[in-house]
């Protein structure tokens, strides 16, 4: 197969467009005489469990982000009606593809524990010092009649 015939991603992640089928309906909103007669809007699917074009990390990664994407029967569908034309639409929903690839390609950084500086601990004992003297003023010091 030639180039045109993947989605390129990254230099190490290609999809290959025979795994990617497109649908076409009628847009909505606004359009004129044309929105009522050509299917323009464009619904990509991708059967994302089956396919095998990503490493499984990242697999993993994008199954559990777009979760809300992805149907019971495991396609990713996604689907865009800006544009007035079909074409355009079907590079706009690949588009919308790869940027959430990207989003999942690089595995997040582990959150580091650390621990509160001196400083942070002093003000924070500080506020609950002057806390505290405020409300005992507001006690009755007892029957002092």
């Amino acid at each position: 197969m030639n180039d045109s015939a993947y989605l390129d991603v990254s230099p190490n992640c290609r999809i290959p467009l025979a795994e990617i089928d497109f649908t076409y309906a009628k847009s909505g909103g606004p359009g004129g005489q044309n929105v009522n007669k050509l299917n323009t809007k464009a619904v990509l699917r991708w059967h994302i469990m089956t396919s095998t074009a990503m490493p499984h990390e990242v697999h993993l990664r994008f199954i559990e982000k777009y979760k809300n994407n992805i149907t019971v029967e495991g396609d990713l569908v996604l689907q865009s009606q800006r544009h007035r034309n079909a074409m355009d639409n079907m590079e706009d929903c690949l588009d919308k593809l790869r940027t959430m690839i990207r989003a999942v390609l690089k595995a997040p950084r582990p959150r580091k524990p650390t621990k509160p500086t001196a400083a942070s601990k002093r003000r924070r004992l500080d506020a609950k010092k002057k806390q505290s003297e405020k409300k005992s003023g507001r006690r009755l010091r007892g029957a002092e009649e």
